[in-house]
């Protein structure tokens, strides 16, 4: 993000001489260009106005599809995960597939998609040589980071119909031998001898598993525990040897066939393993490919940089595999992310709110003072959000051509289709990147339980705060919350899914599966939404992490986190409290580049250490999220009583934020259940 915010800073550097030369042309070119050239609104594909209406069921779905006419699939050909990638192979056979970096400053190499085939081809042969069976009773975990050998497994369970379990790299290892536990796996695909020996030191505690393939360079420590407890190692590139001379006929999957078990990373307890189906996955995929328009082909790059253990990466692949077209993955250090994109210059980019609101808020800090550079690009940016707001998202005004371009250059310059989930994104960060890209921005909602989106923002609708219509597979009603005074009568509720892309239930676990899925296989999501009158779904609460305050009242920390995000200020923030107190309490870290601004005004150290321990820092930073809790309409109660600067960010290292970024509640309470009680003793003196 540093690298961005460099790169626009010397985008905006210039002579005093050039600078005068600019403003002379830049005044001239936008005279002439919104005189002569206004842009006019392009026509809808659909009425956005009445984007969902009600069906029989009191669900609601697009005007022009039926109650229980759920899209399955976009091509007669494509029903399942394995005939999706034999679609790409017939249409991209000796084109790029997928590409690595392995050195930052350099090249792409490429695979092409015959060679990614032949070598699952020769994977999967390969474990079916070792002994291992065919079918959906075979479960292959893989504890490994995005790159081709995740590909190439999880293509080879596919062509031998084979279940594939995903192993977070976040997880830990606990958790890694929960999952090996319950699946009761015999196999784990691991790419370093680091992984390998994780589970090697835990293996008296893994009586299942029997044999582990390392992508990479195995150790000795590696080769000396496997010995001594009677487990098998491979290399990967030993299965592939294999299979490559004893190739097996491909076993293809039916539709309803298992294709993945994926473990939720789980804020709370144990994660908990979400069965989906090969219908599930393309299901899900087709309704969004159908529903957003937008013409996918065998020049489109994508950008794999969120982990391949969650679905929303996943649906993004099954997507290019689909089209033939190619993906890059990324260097692997999330600090050379965006000198990866750059080169990459992929068109496709999936991201998340956190990262976008990042690029927001670095952007406008250039904005701020009435320096010539900053009011161009302020002006730029407000002139292009004037447009957005008419329903004109482009990418040739003259602000482009002179200013915004370069800034999307850092991204590449030919991104086409930007999609965010996993968390809702401001307006004023929505309406800034589609200004900014001039591409198409859709904002997706949805979890793990329904493959991934369930509701997606239509092509069209430039407007903001709303997570746009229902999908195409599926349709989604609201139901009363009586303990947080949300009715469907008023339009407010928890939103629940029905449609081909909904789970089967959750893995040996038949009594969380009742709890989430009715006897009208409605999934209940735990998350609260609200009907906007043009028929668009808004995320304002959230029902499965509320906690009742000692005066009875039921609090929804989230709501709260989502307000004090606000403040230029905060750049994280945790709102935590109980049963016995009247109030919260805030672990809040701050944001490095604009708190660093002040503590320079009040000649303070600019060190973390040093600006967490500031009364003036604390005071300003509380006093503004108080202001805007007020005008975000927070209750009394809601508003915290007081706050802890931590001077760390929150991350997915640090075992805080899940791998798509949401706090760890459970973990986050235990890391500072010190500090929030040092809060509340000092206010209950």
């Amino acid at each position: 993000m540093n690298d961005i915010i460099e790169s626009s800073n010397k985008l905006l550097a210039t002579t005093n001489g050039k600078i005068a030369v600019a403003g002379t042309l830049v005044g001239a070119s936008a005279l002439a260009y919104y005189l002569y050239a206004k842009p006019q609104s392009p026509k809808l594909p659909y009425d956005l106005a009445c984007q969902s209406v009600e069906t029989k069921d009191g669900g609601r779905r697009l005007p022009q599809f039926k109650d229980d006419d759920y899209l399955g699939y976009l091509f007669e050909d494509v029903q399942t995960v394995y005939e999706c990638f034999q679609r790409g192979l017939r249409l991209s056979r000796h084109a790029k597939c997928l590409g690595t970096r392995k050195d930052p400053g350099g090249k792409y190499e490429w695979v092409t998609y015959q060679q990614v085939y032949e070598r699952a081809h020769a994977f999967g042969s390969g474990m079916i040589e070792l002994g291992i069976s065919p079918g959906t009773d075979t479960m292959i975990g893989i504890y490994a980071s995005n790159r081709v050998e995740w590909v190439t497994t999880e293509q080879a369970c596919n062509m031998y119909s084979m279940v594939i379990v995903p192993l977070y790299d976040t997880l830990g290892p606990d958790a890694c031998k929960y999952i090996i536990s319950l699946t009761e796996m015999e196999t784990v695909v691991c790419d370093t001898a680091k992984k390998a020996q994780i589970l090697l030191d835990q293996i008296d505690q893994l009586p299942s598993l029997k044999r582990i393939i390392i992508i990479e360079e195995m150790s000795n420590n590696n080769v000396d525990l496997a010995k001594t407890k009677d487990i098998t190692l491979y290399t990967y590139h030993d299965i592939e040897n294999i299979g490559s001379k004893n190739l097996h006929d491909a076993v293809p999957p039916k539709p309803s066939d298992l294709t993945t078990i994926s473990f939720t990373s789980g804020t709370t307890g144990d994660p908990k393993g979400v069965l989906l189906t090969h219908e599930n996955l393309i299901s899900h995929i087709s309704g969004i490919i159908s529903l957003v328009k937008y013409n996918f082909g065998p020049n489109d790059c994508h950008i794999s940089y969120l982990p391949l253990t969650h679905m929303f990466e996943r649906s993004m692949q099954i997507s290019a595999f689909m089209h033939g077209y190619h993906v890059g993955f990324y260097s692997g250090d999330i600090k050379n992310l965006f000198d990866d994109i750059k080169e990459l210059k992929p068109t496709i980019f999936p991201t998340v709110p956190r990262l976008l609101t990042r690029l927001y808020d670095k952007v406008h800090s250039n904005c701020r003072g009435y320096s010539f550079k900053s009011i161009l690009l302020r002006t730029a940016i407000n002139r292009k959000i004037a447009e957005v707001k008419r329903g004109v998202v482009r990418d040739n005004s003259i602000w482009d051509y002179l200013v915004l371009k370069k800034i999307r250059n850092m991204l590449g310059g030919r991104i086409s289709i930007l999609i965010t989930a996993s968390a809702p994104l401001s307006a004023d960060a929505m309406n800034f990147t589609r200004a900014v890209f001039g591409c198409p921005v859709f904002e997706a909602y949805g979890q793990t339980e329904a493959t991934a989106a369930v509701s997606c923002t239509l092509p069209g609708d430039t407007t903001s705060g709303h997570v746009g219509a229902p999908c195409l597979c599926n349709s989604i009603k609201l139901i009363d919350v009586p303990e947080l005074d949300y009715y469907a009568a008023n339009q407010k509720g928890e939103i629940c899914i029905k449609g081909v892309n909904v789970f089967k239930g959750y893995y040996k676990n038949p009594e969380k599966t009742k709890e989430t899925i009715d006897e009208d296989g409605w999934l209940r999501t735990g998350d609260v939404g609200a009907w906007l009158p043009n028929g668009t779904l808004k995320i304002i609460d959230r029902r499965k992490h509320i906690f009742k305050l000692c005066q009875g009242e039921y609090v929804a920390p989230e709501k709260i986190e989502a307000a004090y995000l606000k403040s230029q200020y905060v750049a994280q923030i945790f709102v935590d409290g109980n049963s016995l107190k009247a109030y919260c309490m805030a672990v809040v870290v701050l944001d490095p580049d604009v708190i660093s601004n002040v503590a320079k005004q009040y000649n303070i150290s600019t060190d973390p250490e040093v600006v967490s321990r500031s009364k003036k820092i604390k005071d300003l930073v509380y006093s503004d999220m108080i202001a805007i809790g007020k005008s975000s309409r927070l209750k009394g109660f809601e508003q915290v009583k007081d706050i802890y600067i931590h001077p760390e960010l929150f991350s997915v290292e640090n075992s805080l934020l899940t791998p798509t970024f949401k706090n760890k509640r459970p973990q986050l309470r235990q890391r500072f259940k010190t500090e929030i009680d040092n809060l509340y003793e000092r206010h209950d003196v």
